[in-house]
């Protein structure tokens, strides 16, 4: 695997368009990741705020497997406290298959204790309910492959009875696992289940995570080349100059922390892992990236020395950028951010 990874993560956030379009335009962007190597593809998951237009990541993501490739892709992450397991581990056998073994796997508990309750989910619950279907998927993908494919489980909000299993994963024993994080004190569980990460911390924070991680990974007994992607994500536009590409970022990601904030702003709180209101307050603590070619890559490229990621994750599609300038993004990112960036990386050692 190269040193550096790159991709992309979406929220698929509303910005105006008829849904029908909105869904056409995002998956021509994603044809267009696939063509130009992207790594992968991850959406979130929201329900009942203009932050997330696809609330079902299966069925968004069904269409992704047939419009590209090559791309990688899934959630980032399923709420598994919504969700049903075994309805679910059935759902990621069928889209493991249909890409032919491309499809990855976040799972996470949810972050907005709204999005639970609308569901009937009692937030105090949430990380109990994630920990058991986390467990009844794992049993379920691992178990429909052997000689016995049955389920039998006791928990507190589920029990089978040695339920058949008929469905299989394309990849064995279960599609990569991704996984949120923002505590070093996670790391730990990451590695014990190889692991894909991304954090959203000051990259200070990401430092002790990923210099954690590549430590763990090798006191573990495993060699550093195969260690999983511990990335952090960005907003990132980039255009032919400087004044294009941050006029388009400002107004596109005031519209998108609009959507980001709607469901704390109507319930009067405010969330933990707070975006500021504004472009310029965001790329300030480095956490967006805007103009040409060249000043985004040398931007990023500091960024990725000091916080020791192996993996960026772009926004490129956000609030109310035009597809036209989304897809422009893309293409110079991938023309002469990419190289430029693989070229000057060394692996990272282990401290």
């Amino acid at each position: 695997m190269s040193v550096i990874q790159f991709g992309v993560f979406d929220h698929l956030d509303h910005n105006g368009l008829l849904l029908a379009d909105f869904y056409e335009q995002r998956l021509k962007l994603a044809e267009a990741y696939d063509r130009v190597g992207i790594h992968v593809y991850l959406t979130a998951e929201h329900h009942a705020t203009p932050l997330g237009m696809s609330p079902s990541p299966s069925v968004f993501h069904s269409a992704v497997a047939q419009r590209t490739r090559r791309l990688k892709f899934g959630p980032l992450v399923y709420t598994l406290a919504l969700y049903h397991p075994l309805r679910l581990a059935e759902e990621i056998c069928m889209l493991d298959h249909m890409s032919r073994g491309r499809f990855q796997l976040g799972v996470g508990r949810g972050i907005s204790p709204y999005e639970l309750q609308y569901y009937g989910v009692d937030p105090q619950e949430a990380h109990a309910r994630y920990v058991e279907s986390f467990q009844i998927v794992m049993n379920a993908l691992k178990q429909a492959q052997t000689d016995q494919p049955q389920l039998s489980f006791t928990g507190q909000f589920y029990q089978f009875d040695q339920v058949p299993l008929s469905l299989t994963p394309f990849q064995n024993p279960h599609p990569p696992l991704w996984y949120g994080i923002g505590d070093p004190n996670g790391v730990d569980w990451c590695v014990a289940n190889r692991c894909n990460v991304v954090g959203n911390a000051p990259l200070d924070r990401i430092r002790v995570i990923t210099d954690r991680y590549r430590q763990t990974w090798v006191e573990a007994g495993h060699d550093l080349h195969d260690i999983p992607l511990m990335g952090t994500t960005r907003h990132i536009v980039i255009g032919r100059n400087e004044h294009e590409a941050h006029r388009w970022a400002r107004e596109a990601y005031s519209h998108w922390h609009r959507s980001f904030m709607h469901l704390w702003n109507i319930n009067g709180t405010r969330p933990g892992n707070m975006f500021p209101a504004d472009w310029d307050e965001l790329v300030a603590a480095g956490r967006a990236l805007a103009g040409t070619p060249e000043t985004v890559r040398e931007e990023l490229l500091r960024q990725i020395e000091v916080s020791g990621v192996n993996f960026i994750l772009t926004r490129f599609a956000f609030g109310t950028l035009p597809f036209e300038q989304s897809l422009q993004s893309v293409e110079l990112f991938a023309q002469e951010v990419m190289p430029y960036i693989t070229e000057r990386l060394v692996e990272p050692q282990a401290h």
